[in-house]
Formats: structure tokens, C-alpha cells, sequence
């Protein structure tokens, strides 16, 4: 569900970024230019973002079942060396 999520964050900045590079000036003066600076910075920073919590999330599943084969494993081994 989460990387669902992510993705869909993913291409809705995307898409905004593609709709609004055309019609921002790079080269603004002032107030103009420091808004498309900083409007382009936060958006790539949210692309990143999703970006990275996509691609670096864990799986829980996956986890819960190495945990369980961990902890089945600790209690054979105590229950060896108490037998």
C-alpha cells in the first residue's frame, strides 16, 4: 500500500513539474525568481523523497518472518544446551 502511495506522489510531481518548467522563468529578478528557485528546490526534494521511501522501504513480511526463524532458532539452541 505504501509504495502505491509513493509512486502516485512520485508521478503527481512529475506531472506538476512538467507543467510548470515551461511557464516559470529561470532567469526572474526578484521576488520572481527567488519563488521558481525555491518552487523547483521543493520539488525536487519531494521527488526524492518518494523516490528514496520507495526504493528503500522494507518488506514487513519479510521481516517478521526472519525474526520468528531467529527466535525459533535462539530457543533450539537453549533448549540444547539446558537437554
Amino acid at each position: 500500500m505504501n509504495k502505491q502511495r509513493y509512486l502516485l506522489c512520485l508521478l503527481l510531481a512529475g506531472v506538476m513539474l512538467y507543467y510548470a518548467v515551461p511557464r516559470i522563468s529561470l532567469y526572474g529578478d526578484g521576488l520572481s525568481g527567488i519563488f521558481t528557485i525555491s518552487w523547483l528546490g521543493l520539488c525536487l526534494l519531494v521527488i526524492a523523497g518518494n523516490l528514496s521511501a520507495m526504493l528503500f522501504t522494507t518488506n514487513k513480511k519479510k521481516n517478521k518472518q526472519k525474526r520468528v526463524s531467529k527466535s525459533k532458532q535462539v530457543r533450539r539452541q537453549n533448549i540444547r544446551s539446558f537437554g
